[in-house]
């Protein structure tokens, strides 16, 4: 479930989400319709395949130089999506496994490794009910990227996860949506003279939102929604802490599409950390 930023009933968010991504509500979400929708997005699996075969580097961006060579590294996944990260990551050589708890997710993702050529392991479960009694100490690399920590009401089991899967030495390499632009910032425009930024979100808030899932513009129908928990930098970095992770590095990161969308606020940043 792997993302990347990303009313069908009337609900009140606040009373009614655990502290993990399976409730019911985000849980259904993500099952409506995702295989058809990163057809749309990516095209059938086979072409998907070609596209991610020809540079498996493209897709990992700044999560590959985070891993460094993925040759010979059992790698674990978690909430891995449709799979193209973990397809790219095998075709350099890397072990992988996915984690994920949406079927349509990790149907095209098989599909996907298949016309890749690549042995992919997909596992279908929430993260914090994972069986983890033959994945403890088993990875060399836990990997988690774009659009995750806000599923998730309390960061502690999952980071705690994250730890136990890891070999003594083991790096867990977290990327996701900086939250100066997730929590503060609203931005308006379509290019980049136009652009207008305005600073109308509270960076302490800690309630739940409700919005449309990451895939949805994709999918056919009603929008599916979900309901969010936004982190600030300083709980995401304290938790990764408390659960006996040793941070190596923090990078924050700008627009990396190429556009002059957004120059001098952070989009994206990535931590890396280890277990010793």
């Amino acid at each position: 479930m792997n993302k990347e930023s990303e009313s069908s009933e009337e609900r009140e968010p606040k009373a009614a989400v655990s502290a993990n991504v399976a409730h019911p509500f985000n849980e259904e979400a993500w099952n409506r319709e995702t295989y058809e929708a990163w057809v749309q997005r990516f095209g059938a699996p086979e072409t998907a395949a070609e596209k991610v075969a020809k540079q498996p580097w493209k897709p990992l961006s700044v999560l590959g130089e985070a891993i460094g060579s993925p040759e010979g590294k059992r790698i674990m996944n978690l909430m891995g999506s449709n799979g193209s990260k973990a397809v790219a990551l095998a075709l350099l050589g890397a072990s992988v496994t996915v984690v994920d708890f949406s079927p349509g997710n990790r149907r095209y993702a098989l599909d996907l490794a298949e016309a890749a050529g690549v042995p992919l392991e997909y596992i279908v479960s929430d993260v914090l009910t994972l069986d983890t009694r033959t994945l403890d100490n088993s990875f060399d690399v836990v990997v988690a990227e774009m659009g995750i920590l806000h599923y998730f009401t309390d960061l502690a089991p999952f980071m705690n996860l994250a730890r136990g899967l890891l070999v003594q030495g083991g790096r867990f390499v977290l990327r996701d949506f900086h939250p100066v632009s997730t929590k503060l910032i609203s931005s308006r425009g379509t290019t980049a003279k136009i652009r207008k930024h305005k600073v109308d979100g509270d960076y302490f808030d800690t309630s739940l939102e409700e919005q449309e899932a990451s895939f949805a513009k994709y999918a056919e129908g009603e929008p599916p929604k979900v309901l969010l928990r936004r982190w600030n930098l300083g709980e995401i970095v304290t938790a990764a802490a408390q659960a006996g992770l040793t941070i190596s590095s923090l990078a924050e990161e700008p627009n990396l599409s190429g556009d002059s969308f957004d120059k001098g606020i952070p989009k994206t940043f990535t931590l890396i950390s280890h277990k010793y």
